[in-house]
């Protein structure tokens, strides 16, 4: 049985993290956007705000977390979903293109530091070596919707 859920949550009740695998062509090559919080390494997302829908979510954390606010969805809406990690907690993925190559790693509004350390445009191999088996798995999903 599911239970009714609050923004943020997902339908099993765990708090719901939304986020975008952002791709950027650049010399007929595809490249994913990757950020650094202390060792590990991710793609921008967040947690649902109240009001927020999970797409919603993750346009905004993108922005927030990267400065870049151009995101096609060239591939529809489709996501995928993993978890639960950290404390509960369920990512899930959109998958979005842009042309914006420049980051800007802006501070939060809740510590007034960046909440990442380092960013990277990769290609999906090394976003694969880089990412821990939960992110591995979405670099896989991505790698074969775009066809990297």
């Amino acid at each position: 049985m599911t239970r009714a859920t609050g923004p943020g949550q997902h339908t099993s009740g765990e708090k719901l993290s939304c986020g975008i695998v952002l791709v950027r062509a650049h010399d007929n090559e595809q490249y994913t956007l990757m950020l650094r919080a202390f060792q590990h390494w991710d793609f921008p997302k967040g947690i649902c705000e109240p009001g927020e829908d999970a797409m919603q979510a993750a346009i905004r954390e993108l922005g927030e977390e990267t400065g870049i606010r151009a995101a096609s969805f060239d591939w529809g809406e489709r996501y995928l979903e993993t978890g639960p990690y950290s404390r509960g907690k369920t990512a899930r993925y959109y998958l979005a293109a842009t042309i914006e190559a420049a980051v800007v790693m802006a501070p939060s509004p809740e510590t007034g530091k960046p909440e990442h350390h380092e960013w990277r445009w990769v290609s999906f191999d090394e976003a694969y070596d880089l990412a821990a088996p939960r992110v591995r798995e979405v670099v896989r999903w991505a790698r074969q919707i775009i066809g990297a």
